[in-house]
């Protein structure tokens, strides 16, 4: 039976608030560093994915995935990270996570619909 879990993410200087979501997984979070992105104002491309904390001021944490039911779709695939959410960065970019950094952006979450678009080390 699945478990439901919550998420929610405050506002932050890494993203924009996101209201407490209750989703039911399917199976146990996994570590993931990579994802593949489409989306409107980005190009596609796989990005580098961390999460991102309130320690310190912002620091990175892992990123976890995990397959969830989502307000009646079949099935979509959530990458979730610390308490100040997610943060992306092209993965042939060289830099270290660093919040100030024009070539990283944040988000809360990410829900893909595509499996494929998550990349699991192994």
């Amino acid at each position: 039976m699945p478990e439901t879990m919550y998420l929610e993410v405050e506002e932050n200087p890494n993203c924009s608030y996101m209201p407490m979501q209750a989703y039911e997984r399917h199976e146990e979070p996994v570590p993931v560093s990579r994802v593949r992105l489409s989306e409107p104002g980005r190009p596609s491309a796989i990005y580098a994915v961390t999460g991102w904390s309130s320690e310190g001021g912002g620091t990175p944490c892992p990123a976890m995935y995990a397959p969830v039911s989502d307000s009646g779709q079949a099935a979509v695939h959530l990458v979730f990270g610390g308490d100040w959410g997610v943060r992306l960065k092209p993965e042939s970019g060289e830099e270290n996570w660093d919040i100030a950094s024009g070539g990283q952006f944040g988000e809360p979450y990410l829900m893909l619909t595509d499996p494929a678009d998550v990349l699991l080390d192994g």
